[in-house]
């Protein structure tokens, strides 16, 4: 059997040095913007779901913070309203853990065709019992299954190990007949507190406006919105 060659580091290196595109014409005016992040969002949200070179527009990354460590992931949007940004989980997961710890967390949607990003600074907290029950029952069987087979984030000796525990439960609850929720798993609100919208431009002098939402109740809009450099 012959050594198996390195990789050539030094010619990625210098692929990745010289990668650079430049960005549209698009900007993005604070005449065109909502007053209201969350219409805002959900307006790129739109765009995003319509655009063909996106998959799964309501992916995002979530970044949560355990003991000063900082740990990114992607799990999937699944509501939004007024009152912030709803996904779902295993409650043993690491970010779990991390969230009971340390409520703060950041989204980042990148909708990298659209030469847009989000960022959502907030929150997060566990969803009514009932509204996770509700949302679980929509959900594929299989995905149901799984919800119970996959002890999230615990080490996992061979995959053996977990496609037998996914088959015993397919076993317990055939298709067709109610999966019940298990305990561990449910969904997360964050509640926004800082919403920054950035738009690609040309010469790299990218559009970058952001919302602070305010707490002053005389005060006639929830968020200030200011523009920053790129």
């Amino acid at each position: 059997m012959s050594e198996a060659q390195e990789p050539p580091i030094t010619d990625i290196r210098s692929k990745v040095s010289a990668m650079r595109r430049s960005y549209g014409e698009v900007g993005l005016t604070e005449g065109e913007l909502d007053q209201n992040p969350i219409s805002q969002f959900t307006k790129w949200l739109a765009d995003a779901a319509t655009n063909p070179f996106i998959v799964e527009a309501n992916a995002m990354v979530l970044s949560t913070v355990f003991e000063n460590q900082p740990t990114s992931r992607s799990v999937l949007l699944k509501d939004v309203t007024e009152n912030g940004f709803t996904f779902f989980t295993n409650y043993e997961s690491a970010k779990a853990i991390d969230i009971a710890a340390n409520a703060n967390v950041s989204m980042l949607f990148p909708w990298y065709a659209m030469e847009r990003q989000v960022i959502v600074l907030g929150s997060a907290s566990k969803i009514a019992r009932a509204e996770s029950e509700a949302y679980f029952a929509t959900r594929p069987w299989s995905s149901q299954i799984g919800a119970w087979a996959s002890h999230q984030s615990k080490r996992l000796a061979t995959r053996e190990t977990l496609e037998n525990a996914y088959s015993e439960l397919a076993n317990k609850y055939p298709e067709g007949t109610p999966v019940p929720t298990p305990p561990h798993w449910g969904g997360y609100l964050i509640t926004p507190t800082n919403i920054e919208f950035w738009q690609g431009r040309y010469s790299r002098l990218h559009d970058r406006v952001r919302y602070v939402r305010t707490y002053d109740a005389a005060a006639k809009t929830q968020w200030n919105l200011e523009r920053f450099y790129p």
